[in-house]
């Protein structure tokens, strides 16, 4: 199925993999098990509503929770809030459970977890329910012009890491490959106490 999203990366010239699933219920915990892949390996495609009733993309993946006060404090806003799913399906011009960054009606400011980002590769919704692609995660940066920005909750991040310093090469040569990819991702292990929330 030639989703908007596929298109788009056709037309971009973006190397991807098409992956289909029978579709039961959204959540990519259970498109990730349907696929046979890791949890970490496939977003979740959130969008969120701002204090300036703007709207975004927050990509984390299927393991991870957001942080409303890390997103807010990543994309300037004081307040940030999950959107009502109509809203979503609106300014997206998707289905909850297919939403995509990619063919997306409205373009709109995508946030790429940190964590999610040190992967060579991600998977992430196409914009139909039970379609998604896989693509390396330099690509998914480019074509969405997306930030990445540690967005996780702190409890769900593997004990004893945090993000340092997350950087990706986006500019790789055209023509190359996913396994081509490079992405260096320096993690620290402070002995330090987290600060209160």
């Amino acid at each position: 199925m030639a989703t908007r999203g596929i298109q788009v990366l056709r037309e971009k010239g973006i190397v991807h993999e098409v992956l289909v699933y029978r579709f039961d219920r959204k959540g990519a915990r259970l498109a990730a098990d349907a696929l046979g892949l890791p949890h970490a390996e496939v977003l979740k495609s959130l969008v969120f509503r701002a204090d300036d009733a703007s709207f975004l993309f927050a990509l984390i993946a299927g393991d991870g929770n957001v942080s409303e006060r890390k997103l807010g404090r990543a994309t300037g806003h004081k307040h940030i809030e999950p959107a009502a799913p109509h809203d979503a399906e609106r300014v997206t011009g998707y289905q909850t459970g297919g939403i995509s960054p990619f063919g997306s009606r409205q373009v709109l400011q995508v946030i790429l977890d940190a964590t999610a980002a040190s992967r060579p590769s991600l998977v992430i919704n196409a914009g139909a329910r039970g379609t998604l692609v896989r693509l390396a995660t330099s690509d998914l940066i480019a074509t969405t012009g997306a930030k990445v920005a540690d967005i996780r909750i702190e409890s769900d991040r593997p004990a004893g890491t945090t993000i340092a310093d997350t950087r990706i090469e986006s500019d790789r040569p055209p023509g190359t490959t996913i396994a081509d990819t490079r992405i260096e991702s320096d993690r620290r292990y402070p002995h330090r106490k987290r600060s209160p929330r």
